[in-house]
């Protein structure tokens, strides 16, 4: 795939319960690591310098999400200072605790299942420094290089249509659909943007298709529970799923262990279809990893902030925090000073009344 046009994400680690010695011989795709559970005890106590079977798959999963730079595409299995240096930069990223080490948190985060497309924030060095100051102290969204977006006059319509010949028969098309209009729903609550969905998708703005291993973008999908979905940034608006997955719309009527809930990952996808990267906020849509029969679909603040930077607000959408910046931005007009003294008093009213109020109804005895 284009990294310049598109970014998709995957991730998952194939854990074996054979001999504690064993490492797999077969080379597996970047998205996935073969590894003992005894050797992923030892790669978290590994320290730089250590030599260990299966640190060339950490350095070439690394590699695939942006963290280390390789021409020849070959890694060692030593803990050299490239790694340590990329395990800080994907922790940071990741909302984990920074320790330059495989801890077990860190490998726990490289064996859930994600999203395909490299992460965006990779390379400190070379961002602008305001910027990566303010995600830091300020916020966690990300935009793709560039900041891409539609550039459309407001209100926005975009239409989007399924690939009929690339969908699953697991779920229904009235399943399918119904998940992906809740997911645009979400986002268009919160910005000037409306979503339409049309028949034909070689002339719709977004198309949607279920796709199975090497499918003409150059990022095949690698299997269950390794990539689950990539999608192109704007304003090229393809959304691919892995056909491999066990797609969820109910997990109370799907048993599989391995389900996969599409409006979750339909909502992430849709977030990048308008110019966000991933954050590292946990909570977030844009969290770029989802366990198993997890849902994760609601907008988190840090969503909403990133894609409002994009398109501005719906004019319909109010929230706690959208009230507070306008109390911020207001904080030394004419207005909001008698409003917050009207609320003072208020407040002290009922806090003298009610009590009183208690008071007469609830005397306390008297004696005779």
């Amino acid at each position: 795939m284009f990294f310049s046009l598109t970014y998709s994400f995957t991730f998952f680690f194939i854990l074996t319960s054979s001999s504690p010695s064993y490492i797999a011989t077969f080379t597996p795709p970047a998205t996935k690591i073969s590894i003992t559970s005894h050797n992923i005890q030892s790669l978290s106590n590994a320290d730089k310098g250590a030599k260990m079977a299966g640190i060339s798959q950490i350095k070439r999963y690394l590699h695939r999400f942006g963290y280390l730079q390789n021409n020849n595409n070959t890694f060692n299995d030593e803990f050299d200072v490239v790694l340590e240096s990329a395990l800080i930069r994907y922790q940071g990223n990741l909302g984990l605790q920074v320790t330059g080490k495989l801890d077990s948190n860190t490998v726990a985060q490289m064996i859930t299942p994600r999203c395909g497309d490299p992460d965006t924030n990779t390379r400190p060095q070379n961002h602008d420094h305001n910027h990566v100051d303010n995600v830091r102290s300020s916020k966690n969204f990300v935009f793709f290089p560039g900041k891409p977006r539609w550039s459309r006059s407001m209100p926005m319509t975009l239409t989007y249509a399924f690939a009929r010949e690339n969908m699953i028969h697991s779920l229904s098309m009235k399943e399918i659909r119904v998940a992906f209009q809740r997911a645009f729903l979400r986002w268009a609550s919160v910005i000037p943007v409306s979503f339409v969905e049309v028949s034909d998708s070689e002339v719709s703005d977004l198309k949607i298709g279920f796709y199975n291993g090497e499918h003409g973008d150059g990022e095949p999908f690698d299997g269950v529970l390794g990539v689950l979905a990539h999608s192109f940034s704007p304003e090229i608006g393809r959304l691919h799923l892995d056909e491999a997955e066990t797609w969820a719309v109910d997990f109370q009527a799907t048993a599989s262990e391995v389900a996969v809930d599409l409006e979750s990952v339909a909502t992430h996808e849709i977030g990048h279809l308008l110019g966000l990267s991933h954050s590292s906020v946990k909570e977030a849509v844009m969290y770029p990893s989802l366990r198993p029969r997890d849902k994760r679909a609601n907008l988190n603040i840090d969503d909403i902030k990133g894609v409002q930077s994009l398109y501005g607000s719906n004019p319909n959408f109010r929230s706690e925090w959208s009230l507070e910046s306008d109390i911020s931005a207001n904080k030394d007009s004419n207005f909001v000073k008698p409003l917050r003294s009207s609320i003072v008093c208020l407040i002290k009213s009922v806090f003298t009344v009610v009590p009183l109020f208690y008071m007469s109804i609830f005397k306390a005895p008297t004696l005779d």
